[in-house]
């Protein structure tokens, strides 16, 4: 049995017995269990697994990410159409019949991760031992909480997690609120950080409780969240972020953060699962966009995360039958084409390749570049927050005037050289001397940088199948600049998407607080709304 396995059955039996009602002192006596924990003598260590895989399932696989941000920012694309194919939610921003299901995956799961963080804080405030812990549990909470709102604008924050308490129906705060409070949060539990506070002993992370990388992981977040204010309010961006760099951010790829899928144990990592299954393995491809930028300069990722498959309907729709992985043959599917015959068929874009195959093998997708086998592991990492995400938007912090240490060109050439290195936990190993030989020979243009630096952010999140914070960063940044798809009954108006709508059991369980919330966005509940940040 897993750890993390362990941990819920724990956690479970812990859950269940707090909700044991009793009629008298009497029977409450008789009813108890003498082996049962109390919240006096459990473990809130047994929590932090549970935490830390809410948030990165949250961020993964069919809970949203992999079937709206992935193809929104043209990461990856696919032929799929029609209400029954659930990537045209993502490709074309077409209603499936799942859609409704899919925009609350990323609420549901995070604000579920975002509870366990909380139970954990509130189980180690009296203990001194374990003030470490609680320390972490505040930094998982802004972590899972910021994630919630960069995907949906205003969120229950104040009020959010007390449904223990009896508070079930949460006021929504303002983006900026919740933003601001969780900069000074995370700032006062990342200091306090200490070697005398106690162990973390169930870390799902790399990090194994070390206090030391949970403190650089805790400023990394800050300097990550700051980064998002330099539009909505550049001096809170300016202060937080060069406090972050200040308090000791990450310092090479030893440093990132992960957690560790387990398909054996029941902890299968969700873009695994999603890239293995048959429709996926067959339609499902890497972007023309994304593609066409690591070809632009010979990028030495190209042939480790991409394979053209063999020809023919079987070889296409095998994900054990290994493909073409040289540079030159490589070729991204252009977003918002189908099968489907009509005017947007894959055989009437720009480029098409032609068909492969003859006879009842043959397939009309062409040899466009899929993910290689590396992604179709569901037993690979999640990533939380890297050393090239760190670095880069450090670059972009010293671009813009910031004290964050070394010039925008050194950040810059650290995270080109870190992004690359990353892939080796997929284990597609790129060495460190090709890394710095390209990083060397495609270096930061002063004229160019914001651009520059907010295009490799996106690949290399986007490489590391961190969809939702690619998604982000081109909110944030406007890079890559990228052409709609304007698919025949979109939900967005031809734009790309900017938001998720809210759960729609907020419309009818918290009406009142839904209202209020939606009051405040420019046309409502939509995909295209803004929020606070998103300038």
């Amino acid at each position: 049995m897993s750890l993390i396995m362990k941990n819920k059955l724990i956690i479970s039996c812990f859950l269940v017995a707090t909700l044991q009602l009793s009629c008298t002192k009497d029977l409450d006596q008789l009813n108890t269990d003498p082996t049962q924990a109390s919240a006096a003598t459990f473990d809130p260590n047994l929590l932090l697994p549970s935490a830390q895989w809410n948030y990165v399932t949250s961020a993964s696989g069919y809970n949203g990410p992999i079937l709206f941000q992935s193809m929104w920012v043209q990461v990856l694309a696919s032929t799929t159409s029609g209400a029954a194919n659930y990537y045209s939610n993502a490709d074309k921003y077409v209603i499936s019949s799942n859609t409704a299901n899919y925009q609350q995956g990323t609420w549901n799961t995070g604000f579920q991760g975002a509870s366990f963080a909380y139970e954990m804080e509130q189980l180690a405030k009296t203990r001194p031992a374990l003030a470490n812990l609680g320390h972490a549990a505040v930094i998982m909470q802004v972590q899972t909480l910021a994630n919630i709102s960069d995907t949906y604008g205003d969120i229950p924050y104040t009020q959010a997690l007390q449904g223990k308490g009896g508070l079930t129906l949460p006021a929504y705060d303002t983006q900026e609120s919740a933003y601001k409070s969780m900069l000074t949060r995370l700032e006062t539990a990342t200091a306090a950080l200490n070697a005398t506070g106690g162990t973390l002993t169930n870390d799902a992370f790399a990090y194994k409780g070390n206090i030391a990388q949970w403190k650089k992981y805790g400023y990394s977040l800050m300097l990550k969240l700051a980064m998002r204010l330099t539009k909505a309010d550049p001096a809170t961006a300016k202060t937080f972020a060069e406090k972050a760099v200040a308090g000791g951010v990450f310092t090479s790829v030893s440093d990132d953060a992960y957690v560790m899928g387990d398909d054996s144990k029941g902890f299968g990592n969700g873009n695994g699962g999603a890239l293995s299954t048959l429709a996926d393995v067959y339609q499902v491809r890497w972007s023309k966009t994304m593609i066409d930028y690591l070809k632009a300069t010979n990028d030495p990722r190209l042939s480790r995360i991409a394979e053209v498959p063999a020809d023919g309907l079987t070889a296409n729709q095998d994900m054990n039958s290994v493909g073409n992985s040289s540079p030159a043959a490589q070729l991204g599917l252009p977003n918002g084409f189908d099968m489907n015959g009509g005017t947007t068929d894959i055989s009437r874009s720009p480029g098409f390749p032609g068909a492969t195959g003859t006879g009842a093998n043959a397939t009309p997708i062409g040899r466009y570049s899929r993910p290689t086998m590396m992604y179709r592991n569901r037993s690979a990492p999640l990533f939380v927050l890297t050393y090239a995400e760190v670095s880069l938007l450090m670059a972009e912090a010293a671009t813009r005037g910031f004290n964050v240490g070394n010039t925008a060109a050194q950040h810059y050439r650290n995270g080109v050289i870190a992004g690359m290195l990353s892939l080796a936990k997929y284990g597609a190993t790129i060495d460190a001397a090709t890394a710095t030989t390209y990083a060397d020979a495609n270096p930061l243009v002063t004229a160019n940088a914001l651009k520059q630096i907010n295009e490799q952010y996106w690949a290399t999140t986007g490489l590391l199948l961190n969809f939702s914070e690619a998604w982000n960063n081109w909110k944030r940044s406007g890079f890559p600049v990228l052409t709609p798809v304007n698919y025949v009954g979109n939900f967005s108006n031809g734009q790309i998407p900017r938001r998720q709508p809210y759960p729609t059991g907020e419309a009818t369980l918290n009406t009142t607080n839904y209202e209020s919330a939606v009051g405040k966005l420019s046309g409502g509940d939509n995909w295209v709304a803004r929020s606070w940040w998103d300038k």
